[in-house]
């Protein structure tokens, strides 16, 4: 596979600017998230990742109750699952409903019971799930609903809430290509007073000054200022992609395989200050991702076997990605096949469902997930960013046109 000259990102980061380093006091990022969210002040706790956000807000949840089992959808990021081994809870997974990621509401109810701790509803590529089963059925079990809004940030739903707060806690990332990022970055949001106060209590503890991990982040969210653009990605994305697909490697060509230990540390007033200067352009930024994606979508619906994912009825999602569903498996491989790795930002957001991946065996227990895995083997993402212009769009949309018309023969 020849190196292509440039690289754009699979997701559209909000890219930083030389005066977000400025040494000068910002805004505190908490509290700028919290506002974003219109939320009050204190609503928002800072972490160092949404893993470490969703491992603050299970660790908070044991201390009251007994309860130990934490339902999950079957098709989403693998870090929610090692988030919940790292607790030392007993993890349920959750099928998905057909030709969605969001969890089927019969599965879920067969799933909630006595030992159910919470529910983790999870937001993919800024599209945002049905909160209405999930919320009614862990409310009847007595289980909180924690909603995963690490790739929503800046997402409403149809009645006006912000993602990440419509669930009893929310979990927000900052991670590179997330819209707001300080490389890696995360927040836990929480509703009610007391469990907030034990949140606020806890985090010092399970959050520790690390002066060896601030430093690497530091030097990786300068990485990021530096390369996050078509040339410098094409070195630090682009290279590693295409060595993994050359070795069929698709776990690590997607970066789907995560440690299985957990950094926790406190993030440095010097990371924060760069965010808070950056998020006032988030708002901005996200809306210019929409009308670019919105415009896009309408081109690729002239495409037969194809669908785009978008919005329901007075949603407003972020748009980090345009999220492909084929009818045919068999098209959508042959489009990835031609355009993962050519340096024009399509991408397969997971490869597997959770119960799949090698990797996770001893974390994920078995657990039948067919609409899941049919939902891995039929997804395809493009990324919305500002770099990806009409002529390398048309080349993506030709590819799948011809993919679709390969697919039906």
């Amino acid at each position: 596979m020849a190196a292509p000259r440039t690289e754009l990102p699979p997701t559209a980061g909000l890219p930083l600017r030389w005066r977000d380093f400025a040494p000068t006091a910002a805004p505190s990022l908490a509290r700028s998230l919290a506002r974003l969210l219109e939320l009050d002040d204190g609503a928002a706790t800072l972490t160092c990742s949404g893993t470490a956000a969703l491992v603050l807000a299970l660790s908070a949840l044991k201390r009251v109750s007994a309860r130990r089992e934490v339902i999950v959808p079957a098709y989403t990021c693998p870090l929610l699952a090692i988030a919940v081994a790292h607790c030392g809870l007993e993890l349920r997974v959750c099928d998905t409903r057909p030709g969605h990621f969001e969890m089927d509401p019969d599965a879920l109810a067969a799933l909630c019971g006595r030992d159910t701790l919470a529910v983790v509803p999870a937001h993919l590529g800024g599209r945002l799930v049905d909160l209405g089963a999930p919320l009614r059925l862990a409310r009847a079990a007595g289980a909180w609903v924690i909603e995963d809004a690490a790739q929503a940030l800046g997402a409403r739903h149809a009645d006006g809430t912000p993602a990440g707060a419509a669930g009893d806690l929310g979990i927000l990332s900052l991670a590179a290509g997330k819209g707001l990022s300080i490389f890696e970055g995360g927040a836990l949001i929480a509703h009610d007073p007391a469990l907030r106060a034990g949140i606020v209590e806890l985090a010092p503890r399970l959050l520790p000054n690390s002066p060896a991990w601030e430093l690497r982040r530091c030097a990786e969210l300068i990485g990021y200022a530096v390369f996050y653009g078509p040339h410098g990605l094409r070195w630090v994305y682009g290279r590693p992609l295409r060595q993994a697909l050359r070795r069929g490697d698709e776990v690590a060509a997607a970066q789907d395989g995560f440690p299985l230990s957990i950094p926790l540390h406190r993030v440095s007033a010097w990371r924060q200050n760069i965010g808070a200067r950056a998020a006032a352009r988030l708002p901005m930024f996200l809306d210019a991702a929409r009308q670019r994606a919105l415009a896009r979508s309408a081109q690729l619906r002239g495409i037969e076997g194809v669908q785009v994912l978008g919005d329901r009825r007075g949603e407003r999602g972020t748009w980090p990605t345009l999220t492909l569903l084929f009818a045919d498996p068999a098209a959508r491989d042959a489009a990835l096949a031609r355009l993962w790795g050519a340096g024009l930002g399509v991408s397969w957001p997971f490869v597997r469902a959770l119960p799949d991946y090698d990797y996770l065996r001893g974390t994920v227990p078995p657990a039948p997930a067919p609409n899941a895995a049919d939902f891995a083997a039929r997804v395809l993402a493009i990324g919305n960013s500002e770099w990806l212009d009409d002529e390398a769009f048309a080349r993506i949309a030709a590819v799948l046109q011809e993919s679709c018309r390969g697919g039906r023969g």
